[in-house]
């Protein structure tokens, strides 16, 4: 005798559950858009800065970096540039290293050379723009 079909009483989320949170997902998607953007507009800016500059010397690149309005666009870039990076990366390792051990010290990497970097890129553009 053929046995019926038994419906499956378990809800789907029950399935799910233990697959992965699903509660930081947005907010990490939808900052990685925002610093997209932002780049978008910041690199153009920094390559048409850097593109006025060609065949100016030291002083005249220095006094132009060192005005605060390319300061400040500078720097947004330098650390929109790391973030974005940083989220960028962080996506690679959760999509492609399996190992908890791995994974866990390359996010550390990833956070402490983002950082490390930005914080370089930022104190550079201060000290040009102050002048030390």
């Amino acid at each position: 005798m053929i046995k019926p079909h038994k419906p499956h009483l378990r809800n789907p989320l029950k399935n799910a559950r233990g697959l992965g949170s699903a509660k930081d997902g947005t907010g990490h998607f939808i900052v990685q858009r925002v610093t997209a953007i932002a780049l978008i507009f910041l690199a153009i800016y920094a390559v048409g800065l850097i593109i006025s500059m060609i065949g100016d010397d030291y002083a005249t690149v220095r006094a132009t970096v060192a005005h605060p309005c390319h300061a400040i666009l500078l720097t947004a870039f330098s650390i929109a540039t790391f973030w974005h990076a940083k989220l960028g990366v962080q996506v690679i390792i959760e999509d492609y290293v399996h190992t908890p051990f791995s994974a866990t010290a390359l996010h550390l990497l990833n956070i402490f050379v983002c950082a490390l970097a930005g914080i370089a890129s930022v104190l550079a553009i201060v000290r040009i723009a102050l002048g030390a």
